[in-house]
């Protein structure tokens, strides 16, 4: 019989051990889960604040270019304009050199 309340004593013992284990085991899950809920937060964060400076970046990027577009075709219009007016000189040169060729 003693033996019989030793084993008891000794399942009793297990099964609170057991019980014990299993509850800092859930607590640390817990515990897990928050953390790692907290870094998935950090994370979103830091997300968001790095799509803000990208956006912005890209966005400066953007007026930067149309600026360039912009001069560029400014550029292409005057380069088109004296090209036109030097053809135009050309022709009065021309012009002008074959009248003094008839006069002399």
């Amino acid at each position: 019989m003693e033996r019989d309340t030793v084993v008891k004593e000794v399942v009793e013992a297990l099964k609170i051990f057991s019980r014990d284990i299993r509850t800092q085991i859930d607590e640390m899950g817990s515990q897990l889960r928050a953390e790692i809920q907290d870094t998935a937060n950090q994370l979103r964060a830091e997300m968001q604040q790095f799509r803000t400076e990208v956006n912005e970046r890209f966005d400066r990027l953007e007026q930067k270019f149309a600026g360039l577009r912009v001069e560029l075709t400014e550029t292409q219009e005057t380069v088109h304009f004296l090209a036109s007016k030097t053809i135009q000189h050309e022709k009065k040169l021309h012009h002008l050199a074959k009248q003094l060729e008839f006069i002399r």
